[in-house]
This record gives C-alpha cells, structure tokens and sequence, in this order.
C-alpha cells in the first residue's frame, strides 16, 4: 500500500524521491503516526511535499490511494456547507461508558453515508445523532463525539477520534500566487545558481578517494573545495515610506537570499534610486556611498535585484530635485537606466500585488525603464525574476 502510494504520487507528477520514502517508513516504524489516519496524513505531507504548489496533487493521491477521498472531495465540491451548520452553541461530554455504547460505521459507508447527508440536509442540527452538525454523536460535524468521524468545521481535536478531518481550507490549490516564507523563498532563489569548488580543500572527495584507494592498494584520501553556488549578487532595497507595510516579506527575502548566495552586496534606497545608496539606515544621511562607486566596483556579470513597492510621486522618477528628501541634481529615471546599461541582468521585485500595478504611475513608469522585468514577490513571480536573471 505505501509502496503504490510513492509510485502514485510519482505518476502525479509530484517530485518525491526515494530517499523521502525511505524517511517516511523509518518514521512509520518510530510510530510518530501514532496510528491516526490525520498524523498519517500530516507526516507524510511533510516528508514527501517541499514545495506547497504540490499540496493539491498531494491530498488528491492520498484520497484515492487510501480510500474514499476522492469521491469524498467530489461530494465536497457539489455541496457548500453552511457555516451556520456548524457553529458552536454547545459542546458534546460523555462519560467513558456512554462513548463505548456508540458504535463507528467503518470507512466506506461512512464515506457513502456522509455523502446521502449531503445531500438530504436542509437544516442547522445540534445534539443528534444522525446529521451534519454540532454537539452530538453523529459521525459528522464538530464539538461533538463519535469513535470514527469526519471532523467538519472545528479549529483543533477534542477527542482525537475523526479519521479525517475534512476542511476545504485545507485542500485548496496553491497556484504560484501565494505570498513567501523563507523556505519557499531558498526553493525558487536555487533558480540562480551557477556552482563552482571554492575555498580550502575541506570537504571529502569521496568518488575520487574510492578510486585511488583501489588503485593504490591503500587508502588514499581526497580533500576538495566545497561546491558553493558561483553567482554573484547585487540587491537595492526600498526603506522607509510605504515599505513599511512590506517590511516581514523583504527581511524573509533577505534572510533568504543571504544564505543562498555566497557572493551577495547588498545597499538602500528610498522610493526611487539616485547619487548616493546606504549599508545603515542609521547612518542614512552620513554615510553614504556613491552610486557611481557601485557602478565602478561591481562589473557587469553581477546579477541586480531591486525590491521596492515602486509607490511615489512620478516627480520622483522623471524630475531633478524631485526626490522627497533632497534635491537631485540628476532624476532617478537617469540612474535607472545607467543601472540597466551596466547589468544586463536586472529585474524588479514587487511586493505589491500584481493586480494593482496599473492603478499606479510610478509602478507604470518602472514597469517600462526596466523593459517590463517587475515581478511580483510571489512563488511564481519569483521564479520568473530568476528564469529572467539567467538568460
């Protein structure tokens, strides 16, 4: 059964090797299941899945590999319930004694006799036994108690008896256009790699030490660099202002992106990009250092990330001495473009959503000084930004 399990989710099209495999029945065999088809469900969401646009995939392998959910989730998908149905008035207590004297119906005509309920219900039930509802015994619903049900509508266990918890929050598509965590965040950057050995032979070469030790005779170790990512990165990030509202999502994409990238310089701007950047916000207004310094020291090879909101004036982009706290000789569209002349490889990072970019000039006049390379800080739009940057 586990082994039709890993080969179902391969024919899915879901990326799971054997490896991950082999770590879900180690962790079968460690009981960290506990034997509930819910912890089951979880573990292996977790050694199997890592990336969350697979959830779907997922969960539609697991209903059909081990019975009843997929027909479950098409008699989900025919019949909305009413949230109505299912709020907490009251909560179901039984004594021991009283919970030996229900009986469970077994999965298939709980599968079948959930689906005639969806079906025949019309009302809001509390307290029984039979329909969809709260505070009862019967097999569906929530803040009751049944020894095998299918928990609907309820935040966390009670009782830690459903054999599944059926929630279509928790089996919804994740399409690309979800926000980022670090996790997800390290996934799309390895997009951008390019590797190389560098540094002190400190890392054991294994495949070579095998060899010569077998044409020595004796063991002959090998030592060589670690293999680290080669690609160099250069990043301009927005402060301040509007940015504000932004601030969780950039520090995750920065934490990220320092782990990932050995070769990383980083600077701030405000709102829009001029003779000077800054390494501490602190220090912002005496201790600058010149964009054109940036522009001599780092060469062209360096990939350039600029993350901002892309919200201000339109001034601030096409007029000197528009900026909003000091006078530019220059307008920052001049040094934009001096940016996009020296790195071929630039794009813009858009924590704003998508669809509201066109409600904005500044968004509009940036979206063209950058040819069109603005995406957005979603799972999607981030890969595209790395597909982008190594062309």
């Amino acid at each position: 059964m586990f082994l039709q399990f890993f080969t179902s989710l391969r024919d899915a099209q879901v990326p799971v090797t054997l490896r991950e495999y082999l770590t879900l029945m180690e962790a079968l065999d460690a009981d960290l299941a506990d034997q509930t088809v819910e912890n089951f469900y979880y573990l292996s969401r977790a050694a199997l899945v890592k990336d969350e646009r697979n959830l779907d995939k997922f969960d539609r392998v697991f209903g059909t590999v081990f019975k009843g959910l997929e027909s479950l989730l098409d008699a989900m998908e025919k019949a909305e319930i009413p949230a109505e149905w299912l709020k907490k008035l009251a909560e179901k207590y039984l004594t021991e004694e009283e919970k030996k004297q229900i009986e469970a119906m077994g999965w298939d005509k709980l599968m079948e006799t959930l689906r005639k309920r969806l079906e025949e219900q019309k009302g809001r039930h509390q307290g029984g036994n039979k329909w969809i509802g709260t505070a009862g015994t019967s097999p569906f619903g929530a803040h009751g108690y049944n020894p095998e049900g299918v928990r609907i509508g309820q935040e966390k266990n009670r009782n830690n008896r459903a054999v599944k918890v059926w929630d279509k929050r928790e089996f919804r598509d994740l399409d690309g256009n979800v926000e980022l965590g670090i996790r997800n965040i390290k996934i799309a950057l390895r997009r951008l790699r390019k590797f190389a050995r560098t540094g002190a032979p400190d890392e054991l070469d294994l495949d070579t030490t095998i060899r010569e030790t077998a044409n020595h005779g004796y063991l002959d170790v090998h030592m060589r660099p670690e293999r680290r990512n080669a690609v160099k990165v250069l990043v301009f990030f927005d402060i301040g202002g509007s940015m504000d509202s932004h601030i969780e999502q950039v520090e995750e994409l920065f934490s990220a992106a320092k782990s990932e990238f050995k070769h990383m310089e980083y600077f701030y701007f405000h709102n829009c990009l001029y003779e000077g950047v800054w390494k501490q916000n602190k220090r912002r207004f005496t201790d600058r250092t010149p964009t054109w310094d940036v522009l001599h020291k780092y060469p062209h090879d360096y990939k350039v990330v600029f993350v901002g909101d892309a919200s201000m004036s339109p001034y601030e982009i096409m007029v000197p001495g528009g900026s909003v706290e000091h006078v530019n000789e220059e307008a920052g569209a001049v040094w934009l473009e001096r940016i996009t002349r020296t790195y071929p490889h630039t794009v813009w990072l858009n924590p704003v959503a998508q669809k509201h970019w066109d409600y904005s000039e500044s968004t509009t006049i940036i979206r063209r000084l950058f040819s069109e390379r603005m995406f957005p800080i979603t799972i999607e739009g981030l890969e595209g930004a790395m597909k982008e940057l190594v062309r």
